[in-house]
C-alpha cells in the first residue's frame, strides 16, 4: 500500500474514533432507559474490552502489573470515562462536550507541572481563550458567576481535567508497549467506574443494575467490541500520522457530538454556545498546531 493511502486510512481510522466517542452519548441513554445506570454501562463495557485485551495480549497484564506507573494512567483513564459517560448521559450534550475540551487549559498546567514544559506566550494564548470559551459557555443568562451549575457541567469538567491528565501521562509513558498502555486505559474505564458505583450505589445515589435481559446486555457486549475497535482505530491512525494532525482530527467529535445532540434533542446550540464552542475549539485547535 503506498504511503498516501496508508496516510487516508490512518486519518479514516482516526475518524472513526472520533466518531464513536462523539456519538457514545446516546447508547449510554438507551442503556440509561432500560434502567443500567451510566457508572454501571461503563464498568460493564470497559470489562468486556479488558476481557477481550486478555485474551489477545495477556502478556499485557505482565506488563502492567509490573509498571506502577502506568496505574496513574488507570486512574486518569478511568476518571475520564466515568466523567464523560455520566455527564453526556444525564445533561445538555454540547454544554458537557464543550467543557470537557477545555482540556487545552488543563494540559498545559499539567505539564508544566509533569514534564516540566516551559509556560510559552503560545500556551498562554491557549489557557486565555479557553478560559474565555468557558466564560462565555457558563455565563447564566439572567447573569451571574460563570461556573459549572449542574452536576453534568461539574463531570464535563472533572472529566476534562482527568482526559488532559491522561494524556500527558500517556506522552510520559509512550516508551511502554502499546498493549500495557491500552489495558491500563481499559481497566481504568472498567475499574474506576465500578469502584463509584459501588460506593454511590451503598449511599443510594446509583440504582441497582436491573434484572438480567438480553436487550441491555447483548447492548453492552456491543459497546465493548464498539469502544475496543476504536481504541485500535486510534492506535493505528495515531502512530501513522503527525502527532498534530492527530489532534486536529480528533476534534471532529465535537462536531460529531454537537450535531448529533441536536438533531436528537438532546442539546441545543444558541448562538452564545456557538461564541464559547469557537474559542474553546480555537485553543484546541491551536495545542494541535503546537
Amino acid at each position: 500500500m503506498s504511503d498516501a493511502r496508508l496516510r487516508v486510512l490512518a486519518a479514516l481510522a482516526l475518524t472513526f474514533n472520533a466518531f464513536t466517542w462523539g456519538v457514545s452519548w446516546w447508547p449510554f441513554r438507551q442503556l440509561e432507559g432500560q434502567g443500567l445506570h451510566a457508572l454501571w454501562a461503563t464498568a460493564l463495557i470497559y470489562s468486556v474490552a479488558v476481557l477481550a485485551i486478555t485474551l489477545a495480549r495477556a502478556v499485557a497484564w505482565r506488563q502492567l502489573l509490573a509498571t506502577p506507573s502506568l496505574w496513574w494512567l488507570v486512574l486518569a483513564s478511568g476518571a475520564t470515562n466515568a466523567a464523560f459517560n455520566w455527564a453526556v448521559t444525564i445533561g445538555d450534550v454540547v454544554r458537557v462536550v464543550l467543557l470537557f475540551y477545555l482540556m487545552p487549559l488543563w494540559a498545559v498546567l499539567l505539564a508544566r507541572w509533569l514534564l516540566r514544559e516551559p509556560l510559552t506566550a503560545a500556551a498562554a494564548l491557549r489557557v486565555g481563550l479557553a478560559l474565555a470559551g468557558a466564560a462565555v459557555v457558563l455565563r447564566p443568562a439572567d447573569g451571574g458567576w460563570p461556573v459549572p451549575h449542574t452536576l453534568a457541567e461539574w463531570l464535563g469538567v472533572v472529566g476534562g481535567v482527568a482526559f488532559a491528565l491522561n494524556n500527558v501521562l500517556l506522552r510520559r509513558e509512550a516508551h511502554r508497549p502499546e498493549a500495557a498502555r491500552a489495558l491500563a486505559m481499559f481497566v481504568g474505564g472498567a475499574l474506576v467506574a465500578l469502584v463509584l458505583a459501588l460506593v454511590l450505589g451503598a449511599q443510594g445515589r446509583v440504582p441497582a443494575p436491573p434484572a438480567p435481559a438480553a436487550a441491555w446486555m447483548l447492548a453492552t457486549l456491543g459497546m465493548g467490541l464498539w469502544f475496543l475497535l476504536g481504541n485500535v482505530a486510534l492506535q493505528f491512525g495515531a502512530a501513522r500520522l503527525p502527532a498534530n494532525v492527530t489532534a486536529v482530527v480528533m476534534i471532529t467529535e465535537v462536531l460529531f457530538a454537537a450535531v448529533s445532540a441536536v438533531l436528537l434533542g438532546a442539546g441545543a446550540l444558541t448562538p452564545q454556545l456557538a461564541l464559547g464552542g469557537a474559542l474553546i475549539v480555537g485553543a484546541a485547535l491551536l495545542a494541535a498546531r503546537g
